[in-house]
Protein backbone atom coordinates (compact mmCIF):
# COMPACT_ATOMS: atom_id res chain seq x y z
CA UNK A 1 0.00 0.00 0.00
CA UNK A 2 1.61 3.57 -0.80
CA UNK A 3 2.57 6.12 1.73
CA UNK A 4 3.81 9.30 1.74
CA UNK A 5 6.36 9.90 3.74
CA UNK A 6 7.78 13.49 4.20
CA UNK A 7 10.94 14.73 6.51
CA UNK A 8 9.54 16.54 9.56
CA UNK A 9 8.58 20.41 9.07
CA UNK A 10 9.56 19.97 5.24
CA UNK A 11 8.12 22.57 2.99
CA UNK A 12 6.41 20.07 0.36
CA UNK A 13 4.13 18.86 3.61
CA UNK A 14 3.68 22.20 5.06
CA UNK A 15 2.26 23.29 1.78
CA UNK A 16 0.14 20.10 0.66
CA UNK A 17 -3.48 21.06 1.15
CA UNK A 18 -6.43 18.74 2.54
CA UNK A 19 -9.96 19.94 1.32
CA UNK A 20 -12.90 20.13 3.67
CA UNK A 21 -16.16 20.88 1.61
CA UNK A 22 -15.31 23.03 -0.90
CA UNK A 23 -12.62 25.36 0.94
CA UNK A 24 -8.90 24.18 0.88
CA UNK A 25 -6.46 25.07 3.42
CA UNK A 26 -2.79 23.98 4.13
CA UNK A 27 -1.97 21.41 6.06
CA UNK A 28 -0.64 23.22 9.45
CA UNK A 29 -4.34 24.23 9.47
CA UNK A 30 -5.30 20.33 10.69
CA UNK A 31 -4.26 21.15 13.98
CA UNK A 32 -1.78 18.51 14.24
CA UNK A 33 1.15 18.60 16.92
CA UNK A 34 3.88 17.68 14.29
CA UNK A 35 2.84 19.54 11.01
CA UNK A 36 3.05 16.75 8.41
CA UNK A 37 2.79 14.07 10.41
CA UNK A 38 -0.84 12.10 11.99
CA UNK A 39 0.40 10.11 14.82
CA UNK A 40 -2.40 7.70 15.87
CA UNK A 41 -1.96 5.38 18.76
CA UNK A 42 -2.59 1.51 18.29
CA UNK A 43 -2.01 -1.48 20.69
CA UNK A 44 -0.93 -3.39 17.84
CA UNK A 45 -1.35 -6.28 19.90
CA UNK A 46 -5.28 -6.55 18.67
CA UNK A 47 -6.14 -8.66 15.74
CA UNK A 48 -7.69 -7.71 13.11
CA UNK A 49 -7.31 -4.02 14.13
CA UNK A 50 -3.94 -3.94 14.59
CA UNK A 51 -1.09 -6.85 14.84
CA UNK A 52 2.27 -7.37 13.27
CA UNK A 53 2.34 -9.59 10.07
CA UNK A 54 4.33 -12.02 9.57
CA UNK A 55 7.39 -9.61 8.56
CA UNK A 56 6.77 -7.70 11.93
CA UNK A 57 5.40 -4.90 10.27
CA UNK A 58 2.05 -3.21 12.11
CA UNK A 59 -1.46 -4.30 9.52
CA UNK A 60 -4.63 -4.63 10.41
CA UNK A 61 -8.11 -2.82 10.01
CA UNK A 62 -6.92 0.27 11.68
CA UNK A 63 -3.71 0.47 10.71
CA UNK A 64 -4.95 0.27 6.88
CA UNK A 65 -7.22 2.72 7.14
CA UNK A 66 -6.02 5.41 9.39
CA UNK A 67 -2.92 4.70 6.54
CA UNK A 68 -4.79 5.47 3.87
CA UNK A 69 -6.43 8.73 5.52
CA UNK A 70 -3.29 10.35 6.53
CA UNK A 71 -2.15 9.15 2.57
CA UNK A 72 -4.84 10.93 1.18
CA UNK A 73 -3.92 14.13 3.49
CA UNK A 74 -0.85 14.27 2.25
CA UNK A 75 0.38 13.36 5.76
CA UNK A 76 3.23 11.02 6.97
CA UNK A 77 1.27 8.16 8.81
CA UNK A 78 2.90 7.38 12.65
CA UNK A 79 2.02 4.52 14.92
CA UNK A 80 2.73 4.97 18.15
CA UNK A 81 2.04 1.75 20.10
CA UNK A 82 0.70 2.49 23.59
CA UNK A 83 -1.42 0.15 25.98
CA UNK A 84 -5.21 0.59 26.38
CA UNK A 85 -5.14 1.97 29.65
CA UNK A 86 -3.26 4.59 28.78
CA UNK A 87 -4.20 5.81 25.45
CA UNK A 88 -6.63 8.74 26.75
CA UNK A 89 -4.23 10.02 28.95
CA UNK A 90 -1.93 10.58 26.43
CA UNK A 91 -3.83 12.04 24.48
CA UNK A 92 -4.64 14.34 26.39
CA UNK A 93 -0.78 15.04 27.40
CA UNK A 94 -0.50 15.32 23.17
CA UNK A 95 1.50 12.62 22.86
CA UNK A 96 -0.46 12.00 19.48
CA UNK A 97 -3.03 13.12 17.55
CA UNK A 98 -4.98 10.89 17.15
CA UNK A 99 -6.25 7.22 19.09
CA UNK A 100 -6.68 5.16 16.08
CA UNK A 101 -7.35 2.37 18.05
CA UNK A 102 -10.70 0.54 18.14
CA UNK A 103 -12.85 2.48 20.90
CA UNK A 104 -16.42 2.27 21.25
CA UNK A 105 -18.21 5.58 21.21
CA UNK A 106 -20.28 6.21 24.68
CA UNK A 107 -21.59 9.15 26.11
CA UNK A 108 -18.76 8.94 29.36
CA UNK A 109 -16.01 9.24 26.48
CA UNK A 110 -17.82 11.55 24.67
CA UNK A 111 -17.01 13.92 27.57
CA UNK A 112 -13.87 13.88 27.59
CA UNK A 113 -12.70 13.99 24.19
CA UNK A 114 -14.10 14.59 20.44
CA UNK A 115 -14.99 11.25 18.92
CA UNK A 116 -14.88 11.23 14.48
CA UNK A 117 -17.68 9.29 13.07
CA UNK A 118 -18.14 6.03 13.55
CA UNK A 119 -15.84 4.02 11.53
CA UNK A 120 -16.80 0.56 12.24
CA UNK A 121 -20.20 -1.05 13.15
CA UNK A 122 -20.38 -4.62 15.01
CA UNK A 123 -22.08 -7.07 16.97
CA UNK A 124 -23.29 -10.36 17.59
CA UNK A 125 -23.53 -12.81 14.62
CA UNK A 126 -24.56 -16.37 13.92
CA UNK A 127 -21.89 -18.25 11.91
CA UNK A 128 -23.00 -21.60 10.27
CA UNK A 129 -21.33 -24.17 7.87
CA UNK A 130 -21.81 -23.21 4.32
CA UNK A 131 -23.85 -25.93 3.38
CA UNK A 132 -26.15 -25.19 6.33
CA UNK A 133 -29.79 -24.48 5.72
CA UNK A 134 -30.05 -21.92 9.04
CA UNK A 135 -31.25 -18.86 7.64
CA UNK A 136 -31.50 -16.84 10.47
CA UNK A 137 -31.19 -16.11 14.26
CA UNK A 138 -35.16 -17.69 14.31
CA UNK A 139 -34.62 -20.72 12.74
CA UNK A 140 -32.42 -21.88 15.43
CA UNK A 141 -34.69 -22.72 17.49
CA UNK A 142 -34.26 -26.74 18.87
CA UNK A 143 -31.13 -26.52 17.46
CA UNK A 144 -27.61 -26.80 19.20
CA UNK A 145 -25.53 -23.43 19.11
CA UNK A 146 -22.22 -22.78 20.64
CA UNK A 147 -21.33 -19.70 22.36
CA UNK A 148 -18.20 -18.60 24.96
CA UNK A 149 -19.32 -19.05 28.55
CA UNK A 150 -20.74 -16.53 30.82
CA UNK A 151 -20.65 -14.25 27.94
CA UNK A 152 -23.59 -12.35 26.33
CA UNK A 153 -23.72 -14.82 23.64
CA UNK A 154 -25.15 -17.20 25.75
CA UNK A 155 -28.75 -15.57 27.16
CA UNK A 156 -28.86 -14.32 23.32
CA UNK A 157 -28.66 -17.81 22.03
CA UNK A 158 -31.01 -19.14 24.60
CA UNK A 159 -33.44 -16.29 23.43
CA UNK A 160 -33.56 -17.48 20.60
CA UNK A 161 -34.65 -21.07 21.92
CA UNK A 162 -31.88 -22.90 20.88
CA UNK A 163 -29.93 -24.88 23.09
CA UNK A 164 -26.47 -23.02 24.01
CA UNK A 165 -23.47 -25.31 23.88
CA UNK A 166 -20.66 -23.27 26.17
CA UNK A 167 -17.10 -22.94 25.21
CA UNK A 168 -14.11 -21.25 26.00
CA UNK A 169 -12.75 -20.42 23.40
CA UNK A 170 -14.20 -19.30 19.58
CA UNK A 171 -11.48 -21.27 17.72
CA UNK A 172 -13.14 -24.71 19.43
CA UNK A 173 -16.87 -23.75 18.70
CA UNK A 174 -15.86 -22.90 14.90
CA UNK A 175 -14.11 -26.21 15.00
CA UNK A 176 -17.29 -27.89 16.36
CA UNK A 177 -19.37 -26.07 14.19
CA UNK A 178 -17.33 -27.27 10.94
CA UNK A 179 -17.47 -31.07 12.27
CA UNK A 180 -21.24 -30.79 12.58
CA UNK A 181 -20.78 -31.58 16.49
CA UNK A 182 -23.12 -28.12 16.74
CA UNK A 183 -25.22 -26.36 14.44
CA UNK A 184 -23.41 -23.25 14.49
CA UNK A 185 -22.14 -20.62 16.96
CA UNK A 186 -22.34 -16.59 18.34
CA UNK A 187 -19.49 -14.62 18.12
CA UNK A 188 -18.70 -11.27 17.52
CA UNK A 189 -19.03 -10.23 13.83
CA UNK A 190 -15.77 -8.92 13.41
CA UNK A 191 -13.78 -11.27 15.43
CA UNK A 192 -15.66 -14.13 13.53
CA UNK A 193 -14.93 -13.01 10.01
CA UNK A 194 -11.49 -12.54 10.73
CA UNK A 195 -11.19 -16.06 11.87
CA UNK A 196 -12.79 -17.55 9.38
CA UNK A 197 -11.20 -15.78 6.34
CA UNK A 198 -7.61 -16.32 8.73
CA UNK A 199 -8.26 -20.00 8.83
CA UNK A 200 -10.24 -20.69 5.07
CA UNK A 201 -13.08 -21.95 7.47
CA UNK A 202 -15.86 -23.62 5.48
CA UNK A 203 -18.20 -21.29 7.42
CA UNK A 204 -20.41 -17.92 6.57
CA UNK A 205 -21.75 -15.36 9.10
CA UNK A 206 -25.91 -15.04 8.43
CA UNK A 207 -28.43 -12.62 9.52
CA UNK A 208 -27.66 -8.98 10.92
CA UNK A 209 -26.24 -7.98 13.69
CA UNK A 210 -27.64 -8.67 17.03
CA UNK A 211 -26.74 -6.14 20.13
CA UNK A 212 -24.95 -4.08 17.34
CA UNK A 213 -22.18 -1.43 18.58
CA UNK A 214 -19.56 1.35 17.03
CA UNK A 215 -16.72 2.09 17.10
CA UNK A 216 -14.53 5.76 17.20
CA UNK A 217 -11.34 7.38 17.06
CA UNK A 218 -10.62 9.58 19.47
CA UNK A 219 -9.26 13.54 19.18
CA UNK A 220 -8.69 16.08 21.80
CA UNK A 221 -11.36 18.46 22.64
CA UNK A 222 -10.84 21.90 20.26
CA UNK A 223 -9.46 20.27 17.26
CA UNK A 224 -12.46 20.76 14.68
CA UNK A 225 -10.58 20.88 11.83
CA UNK A 226 -8.98 17.50 11.67
CA UNK A 227 -11.90 15.87 13.32
CA UNK A 228 -13.61 17.32 10.09
CA UNK A 229 -11.05 16.23 7.80
CA UNK A 230 -10.69 12.74 9.27
CA UNK A 231 -14.79 12.71 8.69
CA UNK A 232 -14.61 13.70 5.26
CA UNK A 233 -11.48 11.45 3.96
CA UNK A 234 -13.40 8.28 5.55
CA UNK A 235 -16.72 8.94 4.20
CA UNK A 236 -15.13 9.30 0.52
CA UNK A 237 -13.32 6.11 1.02
CA UNK A 238 -16.44 4.42 1.81
CA UNK A 239 -18.28 5.66 -1.00
CA UNK A 240 -15.76 4.48 -3.62
CA UNK A 241 -14.91 1.48 -2.52
CA UNK A 242 -11.29 1.69 -1.20
CA UNK A 243 -12.47 0.50 3.20
CA UNK A 244 -13.97 -2.45 1.51
CA UNK A 245 -11.11 -3.38 -0.71
CA UNK A 246 -8.42 -2.64 2.34
CA UNK A 247 -10.47 -5.54 4.54
CA UNK A 248 -11.42 -7.86 2.18
CA UNK A 249 -8.52 -10.29 2.71
CA UNK A 250 -8.54 -9.48 6.91
CA UNK A 251 -12.60 -9.63 7.11
CA UNK A 252 -14.24 -10.41 3.31
CA UNK A 253 -16.44 -6.95 4.06
CA UNK A 254 -16.79 -3.25 4.68
CA UNK A 255 -17.90 -2.84 8.55
CA UNK A 256 -18.39 0.92 8.13
CA UNK A 257 -22.13 1.92 9.80
CA UNK A 258 -25.02 2.90 7.26
CA UNK A 259 -25.70 5.58 9.89
CA UNK A 260 -22.09 6.40 11.84
CA UNK A 261 -22.33 8.36 15.00
CA UNK A 262 -21.56 11.91 14.26
CA UNK A 263 -18.85 14.05 15.67
CA UNK A 264 -19.63 16.72 18.10
CA UNK A 265 -17.66 19.24 18.08
CA UNK A 266 -19.45 21.92 19.64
Amino acid sequence: MKRRQFLKGSAVALAAPYVIGSRAFAADDLELIEPGVLSSATEGTFPPFSFRNASGVLDGLEMRIMGEIADRLNLEYKPVVIKWDSMLIALEADQYDIVGNAMGITEERQKQVTFCDGWLESGAQLIVREDSEIASAEATAGKRIGAITASIFVPLVEGWGAEAVHYKADVEAMQDTVNEQIDGMVTDSIAGAYSISKAGLPLKLIGGLHSPYQMGWAVKKGKPNLVTAVNTTRAKMVADGTVAKLFNDLIGFDPSPAEPIKSILS
